[in-house]
């Protein structure tokens, strides 16, 4: 797969919760953090997402917020 998003995370999905229209995934990254994507419940079914399914988390760039302390 070839996309031009820059910001790509390799993980494990660690649950999916499925509900009438929505899926909420949680993934392992590599490094050990995780990271939640709400989904299409289709979109869940498509990818055949389980706990175990190894994925690639990417982050459209204009969609990330910075905070500081």
């Amino acid at each position: 797969m070839r996309l031009s998003t820059r910001n790509q995370l390799d993980g494990t999905v660690v649950s999916v919760t499925r509900g009438e229209a929505m899926a909420v995934v949680r993934v392992r990254l590599t490094g050990g953090d995780e990271i939640t994507s709400s989904i299409t419940r289709e979109a869940a079914d498509d990818l055949d997402l389980a706990e175990g399914t190894a994925v690639k988390v990417l982050i459209k760039a204009t969609e990330v917020t910075l905070g500081i302390e």
